[in-house]
């Protein structure tokens, strides 16, 4: 295939900026890693395409912009201590590594959080903790999060992620049906929150048990 840093910078500028993501930590961060090596070489000739790709265990890696979208909208700065809700290839996972200071993410799927721990750390990331478990109820232990991030659809907002959110910090999650979702900026506020929608989406489903059943 072509240079892959050339097919990243086309990627960048024709799906992302000319898509309104304005963020350039976001850009750079985008720029910087490298989509191509989280999905099976079956898949590289696509991998800077504008799609999501199978990555086995029935789920799949986020299209480019999706990825973009909602890392932008978490407006991380470096410092913060973030919550992922579906490690999936670890391609999201190395984004918000890029650009806070510590990422801990939940993966169910115990193969694919071992795989992608793995994989992770031959890439040099060392402010990234993964384990295997039910998103949906969060990582309490760690919490309060700055910001948190989930890549599965949920038939309604988790009320353990919330609590696990610090005050003003922020939550992208995508709400809805089984099939399509509305993306959501939930901002919270004290004892409560603030929910913008932002898209309609469509994400496999977040199975635990404030999700969908198996």
């Amino acid at each position: 295939m072509e240079n892959f840093k050339d097919a990243r910078d086309r990627m960048v500028q024709h799906q992302l900026v000319n898509r309104k993501i304005t963020d350039e930590r976001v850009l750079d961060a985008m720029r910087k890693v490298e989509r191509h090596v989280f999905v099976a070489k079956k898949y590289w000739d696509k991998a800077y395409d504008d799609s999501p790709l199978s990555i086995g265990c029935s789920q799949t890696i986020s299209q480019p912009y999706m990825v973009a979208l909602m890392t932008q909208l978490l407006k991380l700065q470096g410092s913060e201590k973030v919550l992922e809700i579906g490690t999936g290839s670890g391609y999201q996972t190395a984004i918000l590594a890029e650009l806070s200071e510590r990422v801990y993410s939940i993966e169910r799927h115990v193969a694919l959080a071992e795989q992608t721990k793995s994989f992770l750390d031959e890439l040099g990331y060392k402010n990234i903790k993964i384990r295997n478990g039910n998103g949906t109820l969060g990582w309490p232990e760690k919490a309060p999060f700055d910001a948190m991030l989930v890549t599965a659809g949920a038939p309604e907002v988790p009320d353990e992620l919330v609590e696990q959110l610090r005050d003003q910090g922020k939550l992208v999650i995508p709400v809805g049906s089984a099939h399509q979702q509305d993306l959501l900026l939930i901002s919270k506020r004290g004892d409560s929150y603030i929910s913008k929608s932002i898209c309609g989406c469509v994400f496999v489903p977040l199975i635990g048990k404030k999700g969908w059943d198996k």
